[in-house]
């Protein structure tokens, strides 16, 4: 049986700090050493050459390392995921996820959170877009499922991965051996290993049956409504976060999901939110959340046929701003109004990750 989850947001002050984080641990609120995962959104570009990620990445790895006692070369293996670029309202921040002693859990045969982690095989450059790499997310997933004691999909209301894009040397050492990449052009690999990867998670939680090399990035009937995939040049492999709720573990905490159809749908990010135990009235306010939301986690895509609810946007020919920097503004502006909150993770690159134009959201209550 896994044990119950501690989990708090914490804001980040500069890109390098990690003070708040510190904090916790030396309030007594967690432990270093019980620390398991941690996702967060850092300042920076949000684009291949993000290195606000690896700095971010280090200065919380320093606080375990210095406030624990696990070895650098143990805590280098602990999931820590940024998603950066913290365009318009939304603020950096990390959600950081740690298991509770028993006797300081509040008991309860309800469900509660919990939270299972797994590192895929080695993913090749020539794998990454294509069935082999669909394959070896599926197999990450359902280990970390199983680390997190869930065995019925329907209780996973949130899967966070990182995976590798593919960078100008991975697409050389490919072509050194003889083989193919499914484009040369990074910034669109970073949407192409982003929605491979969901539709990994996908087969492994039984929403599709296995796609084929051709549906990536075409067919976008087929989704995932809990997968929120990001990527970088941090790792050689999918790092995967599984959080559901399972009986028996106790704790506070309690997440629910939904989508959002379209990067309007605020009544998405509410749903979501009475999923994860929250009664709320029928038109609910940010004040009725009285802070029981400890964070809501969103991905976002820009509508392929270039419309919001009938209406015509620039977003995908604008040449001087990424329609990923437009989009993210957007909802995240959306998902602040609704909780209150500009310290939200909302990340984009969304391809397969919820409906088109839409995307997934997941929200993390107290219950008390």
């Amino acid at each position: 049986m896994p044990s119950a989850i501690e989990v708090r947001k914490v804001p980040l002050h500069s890109v390098s700090d990690a003070s708040e984080f510190a904090k916790l641990i030396d309030d007594g609120v967690m432990e270093a050493d019980r620390v398991i995962a941690i996702i967060g959104k850092t300042e920076g570009n949000g684009g291949v050459n993000d290195y606000t990620r690896i700095i971010a990445d280090r200065a919380f790895r320093e606080v375990l390392v210095g406030k624990g006692s696990r070895p650098m070369d143990e805590v280098k293996q602990i999931p820590v995921v940024w998603s950066g670029g913290t365009d318009g309202v939304i603020s950096p921040h990390a959600t950081v996820f740690a298991t509770l002693p028993e006797e300081k859990a509040a008991p309860t045969d309800e469900l509660r959170l919990t939270v299972g982690f797994a590192m895929s095989e080695q993913l090749l450059p020539e794998e990454i877009g294509r069935t082999p790499m669909i394959s070896k997310v599926a197999d990450a997933v359902k280990t970390a499922m199983g680390r997190a004691g869930i065995s019925d999909p329907a209780d996973v209301h949130y899967v966070q991965t990182k995976t590798p894009l593919l960078t100008i040397d991975m697409i050389r050492d490919a072509k050194q051996r003889g083989k193919t990449v499914w484009t040369e052009h990074t910034l669109e690999s970073m949407d192409l290993s982003n929605g491979v990867t969901a539709l990994g998670v996908a087969v492994a939680l039984g929403e599709i049956e296995m796609p084929t090399d051709e549906d990536v990035l075409r067919n976008r009937d087929l989704y995932s409504a809990v997968a929120s995939c990001s990527s970088g040049v941090e790792l050689d492999r999918a790092q995967v976060v599984v959080v559901g709720n399972t009986r028996g573990v106790g704790g506070r905490y309690r997440i629910g999901h939904s989508v959002m159809r379209d990067a309007l749908d605020a009544d998405g990010i509410w749903d979501a939110i009475r999923d994860a135990g929250l009664e709320l009235p029928e038109r609910p306010h940010p004040r009725d959340l009285s802070g029981r939301v400890v964070n809501a986690f969103l991905k976002c895509e820009v509508s392929q046929d270039g419309q919001v609810r009938g209406r015509r946007n620039a977003m995908l020919d604008d040449s001087d701003v990424h329609w990923h920097r437009q989009i993210k503004a957007c909802v995240g502006g959306v998902a602040a109004a609704v909780t209150g909150d500009p310290a939200v993770f909302v990340s984009v690159s969304a391809a397969h990750q919820g409906p088109d134009g839409g995307g997934p959201v997941a929200a993390i209550v107290d219950l008390g």
